[in-house]
């Protein structure tokens, strides 16, 4: 029988929690901040601010269309093209960024790769060694870093974790 697309949305959901609660387990006393690539409507911006209070978060986004309550400030928000957001971010925090979750692309496999081979090179600057990568989608090019192992819950090829590889 066929998987319906609402039971596929509710399994990729399950994924993003179960691999960002891992996430955060795994940096617990890592220190450095959190980078959210794409808010969306802010979803996984608030688990995130849920499941690891008082962390700095940065979010990146073209433009703004979540929920009022889950808007960064804009301290912490990173407005405009990513090829554009994320050299600045480089200067800024290079080598510290403890988690990235990057919740972008979709279902339009073109779409993805034009967008990973934006993102993916600045993903080893910024990841520090200790520090982990969760993302929505596969993203070629990400050789710096180990595919993990997914947690319970997340069922393999819908959500993704990787570690920096060591030097």
């Amino acid at each position: 029988m066929a998987v319906s697309r609402l039971e596929k949305a509710i399994g990729r959901l399950a994924a993003c929690r179960a691999c960002l609660e891992l996430g955060a387990r795994m940096i617990a006393d890592l220190p450095g901040p959190v980078f959210e690539l794409g808010l969306g409507n802010g979803r996984t911006y608030d688990h995130l601010r849920q499941i690891l209070p008082g962390r700095d978060i940065y979010v990146f986004e073209r433009e703004i269309a979540a929920h009022p309550d889950c808007v960064p400030d804009d301290d912490h928000l990173f407005l405009g093209d990513i090829a554009d957001t994320l050299p600045r971010a480089v200067e800024r925090f290079a080598g510290r960024v403890a988690l990235l979750h990057a919740d972008v692309g979709g279902f339009d496999r073109a779409l993805n790769a034009r967008v990973a081979a934006t993102i993916v090179p600045f993903m080893p600057r910024l990841v520090r060694p200790e520090g982990i990568v969760v993302t929505s989608v596969v993203f070629d090019g990400l050789e710096p870093f180990d595919p993990g192992p997914l947690p319970a819950g997340a069922e393999p090829g819908t959500y993704f974790m990787h570690r920096p590889l060591a030097v």
